[in-house]
């Protein structure tokens, strides 16, 4: 049997589970508890503007993880996750939901703490990323990792390919934080993901997500916003979005090759991503709008070896009360990965900025080393 992690079987197996969005992964024993841990280091020879790891060597998206059953109708997820702030560890609930078991017509409902499934990365736990720091569009638009308290409605379609849409409704607390105004509920989403196979060794995935920000944030403590006239501050590890905004649109896709379906010794995963942001405040233009690309490729090329390279381009206009001024930044990472293990990733990371422009803190050059542990029980791994 091949490894390969494609979209048919994928789609069967967690549409028998009750997983499509990123659920629990009980394999072996699916009605019993399993309890996780990840461990995630890096030492950064210089921090990112926008970035999310600090100078040094310094805990990363660590977390402990529980997941289970509740009754044959439920399962429920718990996890706190850790990481460095300005030389402290800080700790926070980062989930915690539950979710319906095997309700009838490919219908799905969570309810709790949990991570918004728009776009490609952002329902993934940071640390199973492929590079060192998430692209620009995450890191600028939805805090890195945008989870939220709030409720989901998923239908997986009855079709020989696989498509799933979604309605989320969060309070958007933490997307953001200070708002001038808001109102109730905060934030709100639709997305959909389609997916196939292309004979035995070709896979593709494409997907489509709007989200409504109905908190409109306080450009006196945005993150994107008016520490000082001429610069846009970093702030490493804040929450929320530093640039933020009434609509967002966002879309991706990826394509996976594998010979012959066996993705354990070769694999080559594209994924391209776009995002544009409208409605910045009350005093934007139609022309004020924030929009970001990332294009990446990773290839495995041996059981434990992998490298890849990625591109991002951000273009934003950071709001000081009635007036903005333009943010620029390019990015470009290259990276090479050792995982010996299924539990273990060894990584060093090249990233280059340019282009910088009203950002503090772009490093020219930031070399990274990275180091992931797991132990335990995990979550299902996205496509």
């Amino acid at each position: 049997m091949s490894a390969a992690l494609t979209w048919k079987p994928l789609a069967c197996a967690l549409a028998v589970a009750g997983l499509n969005g990123g659920g629990l992964a009980h394999a072996a024993e699916p009605d019993t508890w399993g309890i996780g841990a990840v461990l995630d280091v890096a030492h950064t020879s210089r921090a990112l503007a926008l970035g999310q790891r600090e100078k040094g060597l310094q805990l990363g998206h660590s977390d402990v993880s529980a997941a289970g059953p509740l009754g044959r109708a439920l399962e429920a997820r718990f996890t706190v996750a850790a990481h460095a702030h300005d030389g402290k560890v800080e700790a926070e609930l980062e989930e915690a939901y539950v979710q319906t078991r095997g309700l009838p017509a490919g219908l799905q409902v969570r309810a709790g703490r949990f991570p918004s499934q728009i776009g490609y990365l952002n329902e993934q736990h940071p640390h199973a990323d492929d590079f060192v720091e998430r692209p620009l569009l995450y890191r600028a638009f939805l805090g890195g990792h945008w989870f939220d308290d709030g409720v989901r409605l998923n239908w997986t379609a009855p079709t020989p390919f696989y498509l799933r849409t979604g309605l989320e409704i969060y309070n958007g607390k933490q997307l953001v934080q200070e708002a001038v105004s808001a109102r109730s509920p905060g934030a709100i989403t639709l997305s959909a993901k389609l997916g196939d196979d292309w004979g035995r060794s070709n896979s593709w995935q494409m997907g489509a997500a709007w989200l409504h920000n109905r908190r409109e944030a306080d450009s006196e403590h945005d993150h994107g916003g008016a520490a000082g006239h001429d610069h846009v501050h970093d702030h490493a590890h804040a929450h929320g979005a530093a640039f933020s905004g009434r609509n967002t649109v966002l879309l991706d896709a990826a394509w996976k090759w594998a010979p012959n379906g066996n993705n354990r010794e070769r694999q080559l995963k594209v994924v391209g991503e776009w995002a544009r942001v409208s409605g910045i405040n009350r005093y934007a233009r139609s022309s004020d709008t924030h929009e970001a690309h990332s294009l990446m490729a990773v290839w495995r090329w041996a059981a434990p070896w992998e490298t890849g390279v990625r591109l991002d381009w951000l273009t934003a206009r950071s709001p000081h009360g009635d007036h903005f001024h333009n943010v620029r930044l390019r990015e470009q990472s290259l990276m090479v990965a050792y995982k010996p293990t299924h539990a273990q990733t060894l990584r060093l990371q090249f990233t280059g900025q340019s282009g910088a422009k009203g950002l503090e803190g772009a490093a020219k050059r930031s070399v990274q080393l990275h180091y992931v542990l797991s132990f335990g029980a995990h979550g299902a791994h996205s496509f």
